[in-house]
């Protein structure tokens, strides 16, 4: 978690340094590259008919006019270009923009306009190869300083995310370490209550509800501390799992068989679709934990004379776990997006007829990230929800 978090925290920096060398550079070169064009567009507005220009002052960049009459032949031109080009050359050009469509434009390095007037058409270009270069190395020179203040960026992110994550880190490792510690010292009452309890039994007869009552809150607050600190090792990721080739589609059989029987006594039906043999690399008593909690939120949670999918497969070169079942009620968007929160519950009312906690479907998704996967859950209708969960190939043979 706080890896992630750290990586989340980083890439947010990056992301946003990103986002603002580009606007501030792409805002810099637009104008630059507008100032090139207005200059250019500038000049050609001064310059129209050939006659004209011997008159005028000189130009600041090199200048080509020309004039054709209808029969697209050139009557008159007039060039301040150095001897770097021909002035057939200019003519190529002055040619090709009177063939084409446009009034004004880039044709290569040089800013052309077109007008028609007075039975004729006056052609027009200017060189723009001083601006557009000096452009062009700016766009270059500011491209790779942008890099360089990102690289530099991404340095200091990642370098900073540790001291920028670590009070949350301190905070979520002594909340672990609370849970677990807690846990344990709650192990040893729980279990001497529960013996004084059976004491108690064998002298009044089992009879007693009173201490009936006291036996099935002590196994209630049992659980419940185990799935704790089941939960608090899951979220510690590979460090607590006992990894070994194990076979997804053995232990999603072996559990739909084990709740077969509890479906069947809420007039349920239980599915299972497990073609072939699907490897992971795993913890193979988690994985069965997994499965576990997914059919058992199915189970409890569908409604009377309900279906519950199971599925396991390959799928895009992952193995694939699937429980589907239909709802009680529709679901909306929030409740969807808090199903895996620790002691959520979708029904509002959040009793415990049910049994559980809400802490199940927390478990599974840290299970699931533990071994690198991912789990989602999703509506299928309004009134049918899908969880599937994703977990890398086993690389060795089957």
């Amino acid at each position: 978690m706080i890896r992630k978090l750290r990586f989340r925290f980083a890439l947010t920096v990056i992301l946003s340094a990103l986002l603002i060398l580009v606007v501030l550079i792409g805002t810099i070169n637009i104008v630059n590259y507008h100032r090139v064009v207005s200059d250019s567009d500038r000049e050609l507005s001064m310059y129209t008919r050939p006659a004209d220009m011997p008159q005028m002052p000189r130009p600041r960049a090199d200048v080509f006019s020309a004039v054709y009459d209808n029969d697209g032949n050139l009557t008159e031109s007039f060039t301040s270009w150095n001897s770097m080009y021909a002035a057939e050359n200019m003519e190529e050009y002055a040619e090709e923009v009177l063939k084409g469509s446009r009034d004004r434009g880039f044709i290569g390095d040089l800013r052309f306009s077109r007008r028609t007037m007075d039975g004729s058409t006056s052609v027009v270009l200017v060189d723009c190869r001083m601006g557009l270069q000096n452009f062009r190395n700016f766009l270059t020179s500011s491209i790779l300083l942008s890099l360089v203040c990102l690289a530099l960026v991404s340095i200091a992110a990642v370098t900073v995310s540790g001291r920028a994550v670590k009070p949350v880190a301190e905070s979520y490792e002594k909340q672990k370490r609370f849970i677990t510690d807690a846990g344990h010292e709650i192990k040893t009452p729980l279990a001497i209550i529960n013996a004084d309890a059976d004491v108690l039994l064998a002298e009044i007869g089992d009879g007693n509800e009173w201490v009936n009552d006291i036996k099935t809150q002590i196994q209630r607050l049992t659980a419940l501390t185990n799935n704790l600190i089941r939960l608090t090792r899951m979220e510690e990721g590979t460090d607590n799992l006992k990894l070994m080739h194990v076979n997804l589609t053995q232990i999603v059989t072996e559990q739909v068989l084990s709740f077969r029987a509890v479906a069947a006594a809420d007039d349920k039906t239980l599915v299972c679709d497990a073609v072939g043999n699907v490897y992971t690399e795993g913890d193979a008593d988690a994985l069965r934990e997994l499965v576990s909690i997914l059919i058992d939120n199915a189970v409890k949670y569908s409604p009377g004379h309900g279906k519950i999918n199971v599925t396991c497969g390959n799928k895009d070169g992952t193995a694939v776990i699937t429980v589907s079942n239909n709802t009680v009620e529709p679901l909306d968007e929030e409740q969807m997006d808090r199903l895996f929160d620790r002691f959520y519950r979708a029904d509002p009312s959040r009793n415990s007829d049910k049994g559980g906690f809400g802490i199940g479907l927390a478990t599974a998704k840290a299970t699931v990230e533990a071994h690198g996967g991912s789990i989602a859950a999703s509506k299928q209708s309004a009134s049918e929800i899908l969880f599937s969960v994703v977990l890398p190939l086993s690389q060795q043979s089957v």
